[in-house]
């Protein structure tokens, strides 16, 4: 079977060539067989391995919980509980986000809504950036 180059493995898996790079540099893929030439040599697997971390990595999930998240994949006989938990409290963290972001949403139409399009020593944006205590909503 023909051995995977960098390249086309960054680019059969959606990752950056240098993010393959420190993904193996962390050990979340293991180091590839070299060819003569010291180039990395990818397997399927590790392509499947490398889609796994990208797509971990587009719902949000840090390093460490996908580091948990591959040892558990690599062994498919265990329970699924703590890949359970794991995504259980990344959808927490979702929740809180949008609770976040709707509370900066409400707060941004406010200031919009509250703006007379007159001159700026008039502006409500303008206000209320200036003075923090007239926002409807506490945010940090």
């Amino acid at each position: 079977m023909k051995k995977i180059t960098i390249g086309e493995a960054a680019r059969r898996s959606g990752v950056k060539v240098p993010t393959v790079r420190y993904y193996e540099s962390i050990g979340l893929l293991a180091a590839p067989s070299r060819s003569e030439g010291n180039q990395r040599s990818f397997e399927p697997a590790d392509i499947n391995r490398l889609a796994f971390i990208r797509h971990a990595r587009e719902l949000g999930f840090e390093i460490e919980a996908i580091r948990t998240l591959l040892t558990l994949q690599d062994d498919p006989h265990q329970s699924c509980a703590s890949a359970d938990a794991i995504a259980k409290a990344r959808l927490v963290e979702v929740e809180q986000r949008i609770r976040s972001l709707t509370a900066l949403k409400a707060e941004l139409e406010t200031m919009v809504e509250g703006c007379g399009h007159g001159r700026v020593d008039q502006c409500r944006v303008i206000e209320v950036l200036a003075d923090h205590g007239q926002c409807t909503h506490p945010h940090h």
